[in-house]
């Protein structure tokens, strides 16, 4: 199985909602205890563990596909998971699908258009900005005070998830970890 975490590489975006996907990579790389894997033509930091791979491209979001599509077939992978911000789902929500559409994630547009869309989506909720004109600073912004303190635990919740999606089905993986957003924190 490959795991990607969309993100920007750089320090200009670290602990950015657009970088969620990262830190979930972050987290799972010291859960697992993931090797890095040397290889300038991935085109991203890839990380292996006994069975699976970890992958942070560093293509910038709107070429993520490039990197995903390298690592796949270097390594005959079937199975693709993708860890990524969705700003259609309230701040703190974690919900799974397999396939679809992209609804305007340029990161998931050029990974559709180099692999398919048949693979499974992490979908973490970052909510939406209160204009529609904000949404680039809103995705390139931090999260606020407020969501920072549940940051770790939402975080922790989908390393969980993520790794029992590993071992089982989406669907029961959907239901036991399916979550709502978290009203008191979508400020």
């Amino acid at each position: 199985m490959l795991i990607v975490g969309l993100g920007n590489p750089g320090s200009d975006y670290e602990q950015t909602r657009h970088n969620i996907g990262f830190m979930l990579i972050d987290a799972l790389i010291k859960r697992l205890n993931a090797k890095s894997v040397t290889s300038t033509s991935f085109l991203g930091l890839t990380y292996k563990t006994k069975n699976h791979f970890l992958l942070k491209p560093q293509t910038f979001m709107n070429l993520s596909g490039d990197s995903v599509v390298k690592v796949k077939n270097f390594y005959k992978i079937e199975d693709v998971i993708v860890i990524h911000d969705d700003l259609d789902l309230p701040f703190g929500s974690l919900r799974f699908k397999r396939g679809g559409g992209h609804g305007g994630h340029n990161g998931l547009k050029s990974i559709d258009a180099n692999i398919g869309k048949e693979y499974i989506r992490v979908r973490m909720g970052i909510g939406k900005p209160e204009h529609k004109g904000e949404v680039v600073s809103y995705v390139l912004g931090k999260f606020s005070e407020q969501q920072q303190k549940y940051l770790d635990t939402w975080i922790d919740k989908t390393c969980d998830a993520v790794l029992y999606l590993l071992e089982h089905t989406m669907e029961e993986t959907s239901s036991l970890f399916t979550q709502k957003a978290q009203p008191q924190l979508v400020v």
